[in-house]
């Protein structure tokens, strides 16, 4: 599936606050995940997340030198985007 260019966003029902806005422009990383995200998660959301996103790696004292950092942050983004329920909030 090829998604859109930064310029042409897609309307989605995002995952977490069940609204259905544009979506984001552009995948905010590579790979399947930032494809999900995309396509699930609007931007309000998203920008929730950034600012969350900071609070769990302190709180957590999450050290990216250690293997499973990105995994425990990723388990955390998934939770707090909705990513992995199938019905709405």
């Amino acid at each position: 599936m090829t998604l859109p260019t930064e310029t042409q966003p897609i309307p989605i029902v995002c995952a977490r606050c069940s609204t259905n806005p544009a979506g984001l422009t552009r995948a905010p990383f590579r790979g399947p995940l930032g494809e999900e995200i995309q396509r699930r998660i609007c931007p309000a959301c998203w920008d929730e997340w950034k600012r969350a996103e900071v609070m769990v790696i302190n709180e957590l004292k999450l050290n990216f030198m250690e293997p499973t950092a990105q995994e425990v942050l990723s388990a955390h983004m998934r939770e707090f985007l909705s990513l992995d329920r199938t019905g709405a909030r």
